[in-house]
């Protein structure tokens, strides 16, 4: 797998994308990056999350933006409504699993 972050390899198709957030509000402020991939690594990283039954949601806008961080990073205050209802889902999802 080639390290070119650009959204599209030699072939023209898109890369498939991947970025996981982790918030405690214990620990930090804001969500912060805690893996990003492209390609097969993304791929590697969306089925690990579902095996081990961590929430996926797809949002192109915001995969964009957060794989340009670092790891370890904040997420920016621009993109706090898009993970506020993400989150929303997420704990909505927890509950009724009983969670």
């Amino acid at each position: 797998m080639s390290d070119d972050p650009s959204p599209y390899p030699g072939n023209g198709a898109p890369w498939r994308r991947a970025v996981a957030v982790r918030y405690r509000q214990q620990e930090a402020p804001a969500p912060t990056v805690t893996a990003k991939g492209f390609g097969t690594l993304a791929e590697r990283l969306l089925q690990e999350a579902a095996e081990a039954g961590v929430p996926i949601r797809e949002d192109h806008f915001l995969v964009e933006v957060l794989a340009r961080l670092d790891l370890g990073t904040e997420i920016p205050s621009e993109t706090y409504e898009a993970m506020a209802t993400i989150l929303a889902e997420i704990y909505r999802l927890d509950r009724e699993a009983g969670g």
